[in-house]
């Protein structure tokens, strides 16, 4: 089973979108949160403990997340799907674009 833990900024458009679409998959649980303090679900402890594979949108975001996390990510595998913040949730080009940066991860 691989735990997938979908970041962006503020957790409205790109990793809810992202936590819906993979969720459907088999073997394949996920979850989303947000790196900013007024994020919708903001980012835990709890989650990273959870997670096999945590997946940033931006780079920025894993700077952040390394940053603000270090002692958290032992053995975790952070991907960065270079996702810009320019679409709204289940927008079908983001749908598209997530699925085809995740078929090199999945």
């Amino acid at each position: 089973m691989r735990n997938l833990l979908f970041i962006c900024g503020k957790c409205r458009q790109r990793s809810p979108t992202a936590e819906h679409v993979f969720s459907k998959l088999e073997n394949v649980e996920t979850d989303a949160a947000g790196l900013s303090n007024d994020a919708d679900i903001v980012l835990g402890v709890d989650q990273l403990q959870w997670a096999t594979d945590v997946i940033v949108m931006e780079k920025a975001q894993a700077a952040k997340l390394r940053h603000k996390y270090k002692k958290h990510l032992d053995g975790k595998r952070i991907i960065s799907l270079d996702v810009p913040d320019q679409f709204s949730y289940m927008q079908p080009e983001l749908v598209e674009l997530l699925k085809t940066r995740m078929a090199r991860v999945l």
